[in-house]
């Protein structure tokens, strides 16, 4: 599933937190930053897979919904062809009509239940992987500025080489 790869992603990059080098006399750590950059990629890669999937699901609710509505039309057009058919006394005629009825009312009834347990499992999946985005971004956030606590990196990202001297030792 699309949902733990983000998290165990997510694992990966506290687990090569944890794993880094301590800076002797700082809080700084050192981390690999190929593999900070590559788990970043692959979190890049693994969100828009998540929102094709809600998208999926989207779709499918209303194909179901849809669906609904074309069995319902059928059984309609299906009871009133019945009923055309028993037009010959008017007990059968008033039989049919009210059968036709009953049929309309429970392809109706179907159409919602299945139209209000599509929209809430819609719902929910969405709900879900917004919260999982939120947390997400959070996380990342939170290391990003951990890492450049420790680091003393300022929120613009890494000094470039331009603002560094020869001797700087800090930003090794």
């Amino acid at each position: 599933m699309i949902a733990i790869d983000i998290l165990h992603l997510v694992d990966k990059l506290e687990a090569l937190v944890e794993q880094g080098r301590r800076l002797p006399l700082t809080s700084a750590i050192m981390v690999d930053e190929g593999a900070f950059l590559d788990i970043i990629d692959q979190m890049r890669i693994s969100i828009p897979e998540e929102i094709k999937q809600a998208k999926r699901l989207q779709q499918e609710r209303e194909a179901a919904i849809a669906d609904a509505q074309d069995e319902g039309a059928r059984i309609l057009s299906r009871a009133r062809e019945d009923a055309a058919h028993l037009v010959a006394e008017h007990e059968i005629r008033r039989q049919a009509e009210a059968q036709a009825q009953r049929i309309l009312e429970e392809a109706q009834r179907q159409a919602q239940v299945i139209r209000r347990g599509a929209d809430e499992y819609a719902a929910d999946v969405l709900l879900r992987l917004s919260e999982e985005l939120a947390t997400l971004q959070r996380t990342i956030a939170n290391g990003l500025a951990a890492l450049n606590e420790r680091s003393g990196v300022g929120p613009g990202g890494p000094p470039s080489d331009q603002d560094s001297s020869p001797g700087d030792t800090e930003a090794l």
